[in-house]
């Protein structure tokens, strides 16, 4: 889901949703690499949520769309060329499938911006979730990211709690016996969290500009 980096059962995902990222480091990150205020910024698989009202916060115009068909293939419910910028947050291009980068470069307007959020690891956050791919591979030079025309740029966040006896019974309840290895070593309410934003520019604005003699 697009609000969050993992899905969580028992209602839990609600109270990660309290404590991930309270700082609003993300969205500025997608801000400073969009920019997104006063544009279309187009969120896939997202809810009129927390993240979209931290987008609009920072002047966006946001629209939330899946970003797959009723027949299940690959597809943004936007028309060709109607967004500044696309954001997905966790949830999509994971690794960067050619399809998804195909619907990105159709519903971009010249010189529109994509910006991917994946967790990067090497922090608190990573002993919780085991390996995943995010943690190793897609952020290396020949990873899926940075070997198809992405930047990458590391965000350092937290999940913060109101107390070290909080975030124990949270992990706990969340991660079962890897919570309660990982809250066990906690010497402050937060742990350490890394994002990942690949981020790329699709197609050139200044190209498709009319030359200076016609537009008179």
């Amino acid at each position: 889901m697009a609000e969050l980096p993992v899905e969580l059962p028992d209602g839990l995902n609600e109270r990660l949703t309290r404590v991930l990222d309270v700082e609003g480091k993300i969205a500025r990150a997608l801000d400073a690499l969009g920019p997104i205020a006063d544009r279309d910024v187009l969120l896939l698989d997202g809810t009129d949520g927390i993240r979209a009202a931290q987008l609009r916060d920072l002047g966006a115009r946001v629209r939330c769309t899946a970003t797959q068909r009723a027949d299940g293939s690959v597809g943004f419910d936007a028309a060709d060329g109607s967004a500044d910028v696309i954001i997905s947050l966790w949830s999509s291009f994971r690794g960067a499938a050619p399809d998804e980068l195909d619907e990105a470069r159709r519903v971009l307007r010249p010189g529109g911006r994509l910006l991917v959020v994946h967790d990067y690891g090497r922090d608190d956050v990573s002993h919780l979730r085991g390996t995943l791919p995010e943690y190793g591979p897609w952020s290396k030079r020949g990873g899926p990211f940075l070997s198809d025309g992405f930047k990458v740029r590391v965000v350092h966040c937290f999940w913060t709690f109101e107390s070290i006896d909080e975030g124990a019974a949270f992990l706990a309840d969340a991660f079962a016996e890897a919570g309660r290895t990982v809250a066990s070593a906690l010497k402050r309410p937060r742990l350490s969290y890394n994002v990942a934003v690949y981020h790329r520019t699709f197609g050139d604005a200044a190209a498709t500009r009319v030359p200076v003699a016609a537009e008179a």
